[in-house]
């Protein structure tokens, strides 16, 4: 059967849905939210196990959900979200107003989902079916107060069931229809204010394993919060509108535990940053700060500029001469992005398709870490096709809608903001550097005794925490299993007495790298399994890794390991990591297929001391999937590559 490529429906109607599902994030990025939600109902109808068998390496998101109300509509819902972001719904709902009784149990069927999400999907008859009739303001907040302290409790047994995952809760709106039924403006007020003091105690509640959706947001927007049709018939106390936000912000997050949560943005000019073409108009005669237009332009700028405050890489493609744009984000009056603000600047008359693929070279990020923003439906389009990984922002004319269009999909979107991704953009500057000053030398060999690189190892602080968790979410390329923790798995990890968490840090001649990997181990009586290793795109190829290897080696072998073993597991960013073991002197344990690996190094029969099994002069970098660190560079005999010079050893780290 014959379908046009762009008939997203007719696909689905089709059964074609699933040969075709990595075309459907593109299909569905220009829906309506009412074609949307038709969308959702029909990709519902699909079986995930057919997509999988077409397309094995479809990411996979496991929600499981609970609530006090019927829930029909949020599975179509989030379905359609996933699908946009190129993620594959695995969906279990429990029963009808379980949501007490499913979280109190560790032996649920809600926990034995597993999912990656556990929403607890709350709406306002969780308080008003318990409110007596007649009532008042004191009435609603003793049964809040008791919501709450029952929600806390679930929290609680949530953490302790250790399943890994995030709990998601939501703030409970409040109707007109129970405002108004008390007559006196001053009851109303005092209803209002326990109302929000209580959905501010659930915000609280947002922590290592919760988070905690605001749905005001969404209604200032103008979203109603139910269909009283629906509410008074269904028990669909949400609205089919405010049910598809909610699963909008949802699939935000489950996107980000997924490894897929944007880096960078980058910005056109020209009806992008500001009014008007700089090559017509000069420099003087752009519109920025002054004017409406002009006001809206800078509101804009404002916007991207806090963006990038936060840890997202700001750079510009534009298609100018270098000269008047760098004279305009210097000189002129009104501007608040500066020169300083961008990692780079990219101004000329090629393709901005060639111009994206270069920077996310030069960043060492793949292309699908970008978001793309320009005003021009050509440049818009021509991206689109050419790199159909980067994220698309279609601006027009009009600048007022510039934010509420940037900030749609939340593609930055993460858990929580570290002190690392605040200084990201500058060291993604430095980086740019190193590459410069790389260009002077030679060979890498020269070029990585020069760099004085030194590595930090050790066990994780309370603050560090996060930002181990964040490198599990949002490495791709140097994650050996790409397994996912959330905040509280690493610290359960780090507390596990056979668990071993390291944190790897890492500076050179130009700076500080900041918190770069960490390495996930577990003893298993006499050998040392090691479960991870990640390590940023930043600092790979410069021997950081080896270091750390040979010094985990180490310290097994001073606590008389007999061995120690690692995992591999392919996906489709880490080949470049295939053969990490095996250069480093571990054997394969099995004949699989090479999707997933397991390897060992017995550290009796190891020929080097502190065991990385005779790698010196392995590789030249960027001939061995990246993992080298030089051409046939020295070691200093004990399996430590010379130019690394190891700062903290690991002889106070507990076994």
């Amino acid at each position: 059967m014959s379908v046009p490529e762009e008939d997203v429906f007719g696909l689905l109607r089709a059964g074609l849905a699933a040969g075709a599902y990595p075309r459907l994030r593109g299909l569905l990025a220009g829906l309506r939210d009412a074609d949307l939600q038709r969308a959702g109902r029909l990709l519902a109808r699909l079986d995930p196990a057919e997509v999988l068998r077409e397309h094995p390496g479809t990411p996979v998101v496991k929600v499981a959900v609970t609530g006090h109300g019927t829930l029909s509509a949020l599975v179509p819902a989030l379905t359609v979200q996933a699908a946009r972001h190129g993620l594959l719904l695995r969906p279990h709902v429990s029963a009808f107003d379980s949501w007490i009784f499913e979280l109190s149990d560790p032996g649920s069927g809600l926990y034995a989902a597993d999912g990656d999400l556990t929403l607890c999907v709350l709406d306002p008859f969780v308080v008003f079916d318990e409110v007596p009739v007649p009532w008042g303001p004191a009435d609603v907040e003793r049964v809040l107060g008791e919501k709450l302290a029952t929600l806390e409790r679930l929290v609680k047994t949530f953490d302790a069931a250790g399943r890994g995952g995030v709990l998601v809760l939501n703030t409970i709106p409040l109707p007109r229809r129970w405002s108004a039924q008390l007559v006196d403006l001053r009851s109303r007020a005092e209803l209002g204010a326990v109302w929000r003091e209580a959905n501010a105690r659930l915000l609280r509640l947002a922590g290592a394993s919760v988070a905690v959706v605001d749905l005001d947001p969404l209604l200032a927007e103008g979203v109603p919060v139910t269909d009283p049709r629906l509410s008074a018939y269904a028990k669909e106390h949400l609205s089919a509108e405010l049910i598809a936000g909610y699963a909008r912000e949802v699939v935000h997050l489950a996107r980000g535990g997924a490894g897929r949560t944007k880096k960078a943005l980058v910005v056109d000019l020209d009806e992008t940053l500001w009014g008007g073409v700089l090559s017509e108009d000069g420099v003087d005669g752009i519109e920025i700060g002054e004017g409406y237009r002009g006001e809206a332009f800078a509101a804009f700028q404002r916007v991207v500029k806090q963006i990038g405050s936060q840890g997202v890489i700001l750079a510009v493609a534009s298609k100018n001469d270098a000269e008047p744009v760098a004279q305009a984000l210097r000189e002129r009056d009104g501007m608040v992005l500066r020169e300083e603000d961008f990692v780079r600047v990219t101004a000329n008359w090629r393709p901005k398709h060639e111009n994206l693929t270069e920077l996310a070279a030069a960043l060492n990020i793949g292309v699908d870490s970008l978001v793309f923003a320009d005003d021009s439906p050509f440049e818009c389009g021509l991206v689109g096709r050419q790199l159909p990984d980067v994220a698309v922002v279609r601006l027009d004319e009009e600048p007022a809608l510039h934010i509420e269009r940037l900030l749609a999909d939340g593609w930055f979107d993460v858990r929580e903001v570290t002190a690392e991704d605040r200084a990201r953009t500058s060291r993604y500057r430095d980086e740019l550097v190193r590459a410069d000053f790389r260009e002077g030398f030679t060979s890498v060999d020269d070029y990585l005794a020069e760099l004085d690189i030194r590595v930090d190892l050790a066990v994780p602080s309370d603050r560090e925490v996060p930002r181990v968790s964040q490198l599990t979410l949002r490495t791709n390329q140097f994650n050996l299993t790409t397994h996912r923790l959330q905040p509280a798995e690493v610290s359960a990890w780090i507390a596990d007495p056979a668990g071993l968490v390291l944190r790897i840090a890492s500076s050179d001649r130009f700076g500080e790298n900041g918190l770069v990997g960490a390495v996930f181990a577990r003893w298993e009586e006499k050998v040392l399994r090691i479960d991870n290793i990640v390590l940023s795109c930043r600092v790979f190829s410069r021997g950081i890794e080896q270091t750390c290897l040979a010094a985990v080696l180490a310290h097994a072998r001073a606590e008389g390991a007999s061995a120690v073993t690692g995992d591999y597991r392919a996906t489709a960013k880490n080949a470049m990591v295939r053969d990490f073991y095996p250069r480093h002197g571990f054997v394969r344990l099995d004949d699989g297929d090479g999707s997933a690996a397991s390897f060992r190094l017995d550290l009796h029969a190891s020929p080097d001391a502190d065991g990385t099994g005779g790698t010196e002069g392995t590789g030249a970098a960027g001939g061995t999937g990246g993992t080298g660190t030089g051409g046939t560079r020295a070691t200093d005999g004990t399996g430590f590559p010379a130019h690394v010079q190891l700062t903290t050893t690991l002889s106070g780290v507990p076994r």
